[in-house]
C-alpha cells in the first residue's frame, strides 16, 4: 500500500509493539492473523492520511518560511524563534509538556501518554489546545490562508 519498504517495516513494527503492549488486555475475536492484517491496514491508512495532511500543509508553509516577507532573513528568523519560545512558555504547564514532547522530542501520542501516565485522548486534547493557542499567538507569522 505504501510502495516503500522502510515506512512499511516501521508500521509493521508499530503494530507488533502495540500488540505486545496490549497482550494482557487484548481480546482477539477472530484469528490472530486477521487481527494483525486489520491492524496493519488501519495503521497504514492512518499513515497515508497523515502524509496527505503534511503535503497539503507544506504547500502553505514552505514558501512563507523560505522567502521572508520583509527585511533581513536572519533577523526575521531570530524574531520568529523568540516569538515561538515566548508562545510556548505561555502555554499551560500540561499543554506545554505535551507540546514539547511531541514537537521538540518527536514522540508519538501513544509514547507521550505512556510517559505521562495519561490517556491518548488526553494527549490529543492537550495538543489540540496547545496548537490552537500557538496559532493565536503566532498569527502574525502565519500565512493568510492559515488564519
Amino acid at each position: 500500500m505504501l510502495g516503500e519498504r522502510a515506512p512499511a517495516e516501521e508500521l509493521a513494527q508499530d503494530v507488533m509493539l502495540e500488540l505486545w503492549r496490549r497482550r494482557q488486555s487484548l481480546t482477539v475475536e477472530t484469528s490472530l492473523q486477521a487481527y494483525l492484517f486489520r491492524a496493519a491496514r488501519n495503521r497504514t491508512l492512518n499513515f497515508i492520511r497523515h502524509e496527505k495532511v503534511v503535503r497539503r500543509g507544506a504547500a502553505f508553509a514552505a514558501p512563507e518560511l523560505t522567502t521572508p516577507a520583509r527585511g533581513d532573513s536572519a533577523l526575521l528568523d531570530r524574531e520568529i524563534d523568540a516569538a515561538l519560545k515566548a508562545a510556548v512558555s505561555l502555554l499551560p504547564p500540561r499543554c506545554r509538556e505535551v507540546f514539547e514532547l511531541s514537537r521538540v522530542q518527536g514522540l508519538k501520542y501513544t509514547e507521550i501518554a505512556h510517559a505521562l501516565g495519561i490517556s491518548i485522548k488526553t494527549v490529543e486534547a492537550q495538543m489540540g489546545k496547545a496548537l490552537r493557542l500557538m496559532r493565536e499567538r503566532m498569527r502574525q507569522y502565519l500565512p493568510e490562508a492559515d488564519i
